[in-house]
């Protein structure tokens, strides 16, 4: 099983719209990359009450599952460019991808 990891970088005057990201981004992902995509979360970063002025290092981050990096590849390529022109429509930020092995 892989992870794949799109994490937000929390960036001075970045802008990032969740409400829109979880009400209409992530509902047509999954929609696009079921049935290979096989589980998935999204995290909003929030500021440390108890330290004040530290904040998150990522505003937001989704976690994709699928059963192998061939398994995304196929459900993404034929929609990549309707999820990735949909960006604007929520963010500014460039994300971070990041491909892993889930080991446990």
């Amino acid at each position: 099983m892989i992870r794949l990891s799109i994490l937000y970088p929390n960036i001075e005057g970045g802008r990032f719209d969740m409400d829109y990201y979880v009400q209409v981004h992530m509902p047509m992902s999954i929609e696009r990359l079921s049935p290979a995509l096989k589980g998935v979360t999204v995290d909003e970063g929030f500021r440390v009450a108890e330290v004040p002025g530290v904040q998150p290092p990522y505003v937001a981050a989704a976690h994709m599952l699928f059963d192998s990096l061939d398994a995304f590849l196929a459900a993404f390529t034929p929609h990549a460019t309707d999820l990735q022109g949909d960006m604007p429509n929520y963010t500014d930020i460039q994300p971070v991808y990041q491909f892993s092995e889930v080991r446990i």
